[in-house]
């Protein structure tokens, strides 16, 4: 939130901006031999090479959504290339927002050297001509970021300082990280989806004024989607911070880390019949078929 400008002015920019980027679930009738399950595998095993190369949450959801919106405009992407694109979505995005982004022979080292730096270098190509070069787009983080600071916002205080909790934080984003393995989240705009993250959290939408604004039509068939996953989430107990390796940071909340994700599908599941909301989401596989699926 920016010193000069009012929180609505700010809002509106943002939403601006946010609409003109189109995603939507339905990309999957584009790609016959992905699953949805596919999407969700592989969007855990980035956040995995996140937490293994300490990249910023930004990074992860700029790569999240990079790769939502290339399956949107591309055709028929294979099984065999789906690790390819997301490898290399995340490339581009860990050079768009990291000071020290990983060299493209540590990218291609986590896929097992299942592809050259060659393959990746054209994936590349590929990728920024059908985003056309568009790589700022919003994300549901941003939006979180957004809605904290004025849920916190201290009139005395810095406004480009941190002035929510960490460990508010840090159960939100586990559960927005939860929901963003679902395609159907796609469904939603990324603004709705945080709004939604921060009332299921915080038990209530009025937490941020700017939240309840948003019409209620548009806002309750996403908490009321979202229940689930948040019953998953919270089976789970706290996210609690990691140090990665002793490393000091002033910001280690702002690391994209990785959870047990895929062991909280198998509870989203048993609450899904539970809350009988019409969200398909398949049983997910055992950590050890997790690449060989894709």
């Amino acid at each position: 939130v920016s010193k000069w400008k009012e929180p609505d002015e700010v809002r509106l920019q943002m939403l601006a901006h946010d609409l003109s980027f189109k995603h939507s679930s339905n990309f999957q009738k584009k790609h016959p031999n992905v699953l949805p399950r596919m999407r969700s595998i592989l969007l855990d095993w980035m956040m995995e090479v996140c937490e293994a190369y300490t990249l910023h949450r930004h990074t992860f959801y700029l790569a999240q959504d990079y790769l939502d919106r290339f399956m949107m405009t591309h055709s028929d992407v294979g099984k065999g290339t789906l690790q390819l694109v997301g490898i290399t979505c995340l490339f581009i995005a860990a050079k768009m927002e990291e000071t020290r982004s990983p060299k493209l022979s540590q990218m291609v080292y986590v896929t097992a050297d299942t592809y050259t730096k060659k393959d990746v270098i054209q994936m590349e190509l590929i990728i920024l001509k059908h985003l056309r070069w568009q790589l700022s787009p919003e994300t549901p983080l941003s939006w979180v970021d957004f809605f904290l600071q004025i849920v916190t916002r201290n009139p005395e205080c810095d406004l480009y300082e941190r002035q929510f909790s960490v460990d508010l934080y840090l159960q939100i984003t586990r559960l927005l990280d939860l929901c963003t393995l679902s395609i159907n989240a796609m469904d939603y705009r990324y603004e709705v989806l945080a709004a939604s993250v921060l009332a299921r959290v915080c038990f209530s939408v009025c937490v941020c004024p700017l939240c309840a604004d948003l019409p209620k039509p548009l806002l309750q068939p996403c908490i009321n989607w979202m229940a689930p996953f948040a019953q998953a989430s919270f089976r789970f107990g706290k996210e609690m911070l990691k140090d990665f390796g002793g490393k000091t940071m002033l910001d280690k909340h702002t690391i994209q880390t990785h959870s047990q994700y895929l062991h909280m599908m198998v509870c989203f599941i048993i609450y899904l019949f539970i809350y009988a909301l019409p969200v398909y989401f398949p049983t997910p596989p055992s950590s050890t078929e997790k690449m060989s699926l894709i």
